[in-house]
């Protein structure tokens, strides 16, 4: 449905220059939204499909092993969308205090995210409201260090930005005015909060979504608090009990669909679009990760399979098996603190695990060796190849 624009332009100048900045109308949308057969089907797909990721912990011995393995991949897919080169593995060794052989500030970055992501996860369930208090929180986390650190991390803007070209006059986008922002998020908080609207949870995450990075309310990490805005909503109103849902990936792999429609309820005011896209997006991403929990849960499955029938010191090499899954990247020597053996014996369990073709060397050393669990990363790794 197109409403025309929902906002209104604010004329200012800057540099000499004349900018129309733009600013929404609070949400939600009037007229209100259109449920019609279309869109109402993609709402009924995705629920069922976010239901059905939910229920992941039944397929997973361990639901703590797939998200401390899938926050780690959303966290690089959201900073690559931001321009970061950083890999899973570089994250994984990071996080093992081994050197990267990526530039420092993006690994940092990515760390930075899931940070961010457990802080605000920790505040809701300590009851802490979703709200603009929290949000500014998350981003001081976010830009604690790298890159963004010197953009006034945790606070709104106080000075103009734009998404597109080399200054405001020549942007494809001028956010509103920093002046204007304080009262735009404190419409979203309402927004966020209402209960009288009659708006399914899906639904409001979509256009909380666009408001937000329509608003654009800090110098930096917009996009990644932005993405982060959508699993805290649903986390919150109980849709989901873990942080399993990330649009991330389907935002990398349709970028220009999302810029344009983005772009388009700006112009036009047609959310019905930009939902459907949206809707899309949780069903294909939801239906993604229940396939990846299965495939991961066959994987260890099959490899405790094949350990058992390998004979003597069988409970040795299931133990670093267990710590792997745990951790698919991780030094010897770790290996040998975790599972409490020797470091003799973890050496010897792990080359059992190399020779099953199970996990593999990747540091060439013969000191300070590193181990991943192949299999088990090479999942974890599809859809992180640079686009």
């Amino acid at each position: 449905m197109q409403r025309g624009e929902i906002g209104r332009y604010e004329v200012t100048s800057i540099g000499g220059e004349r900018v129309r900045a733009f600013v929404p109308a609070p949400l939600p949308p009037n007229p209100a939204l259109v449920l019609d057969g279309p869109l109402q089907q993609a709402l009924e797909s995705a629920v069922l499909a976010l239901g059905r990721l939910d229920g992941v912990s039944t397929l997973l011995p361990d639901e703590a092993l797939f998200l401390y393995a899938y926050v780690r991949k959303e966290a690089v897919l959201s900073s690559q969308i931001e321009g970061t080169q950083s890999s899973l593995s570089d994250l994984l060794l990071f996080e093992l205090d081994e050197a990267p052989g990526v530039p420092f500030d993006d690994v940092v970055e990515v760390s930075n995210y899931v940070a961010a992501l457990n802080h605000g996860l920790r505040r809701l369930r300590e009851n802490f409201p979703l709200s603009n208090r929290l949000l500014c929180e998350i981003h001081g986390v976010l830009l604690s260090g790298g890159r963004g650190s010197g953009k006034t991390p945790g606070e709104f803007r106080r000075s103009q930005n734009w998404i597109g070209g080399t200054r405001p006059g020549n942007a494809v986008f001028v956010p509103p005015p920093h002046t204007a922002v304080p009262d735009c998020m404190a419409a979203l908080e309402r927004f966020l909060h209402a209960e009288d609207d009659g708006l399914p949870v899906l639904l409001r995450a979509g256009l909380a979504h666009v408001q937000f990075e329509t608003i654009h309310p800090f110098l930096d990490g917009n996009g990644r608090v932005g993405r982060l805005l959508v699993t805290f909503l649903l986390c919150q109103a109980g849709v989901l009990h873990e942080p399993l849902l990330y649009l991330s990936l389907y935002f990398k792999q349709h970028r220009a669909t999302y810029y344009e429609l983005l772009n388009q309820v700006r112009r036009t005011g047609d959310l019905e679009s930009w939902l459907g896209f949206f809707l899309e997006g949780v069903r294909v991403t939801a239906e993604g990760a229940v396939v990846t929990s299965r495939r991961l849960s066959e994987m260890f499955a099959s490899d405790r399979a094949a350990i058992e029938q390998g004979g003597r010191r069988v409970g040795s090499v299931l133990r670093v098996h267990e710590v792997l899954k745990e951790r698919p990247v991780l030094s010897l020597s770790e290996i040998s603190n975790r599972t409490t053996l020797s470091f003799p014996a973890a050496s010897s369990a792990m080359g059992r695990l190399v020779e099953y073709g199970i996990a593999r060397e990747i540091t060439g050393k013969r000191r300070g060796r590193v181990f991943v669990y192949d299999g088990y990363l090479s999942v974890l790794n599809e859809g992180l190849e640079a686009s």
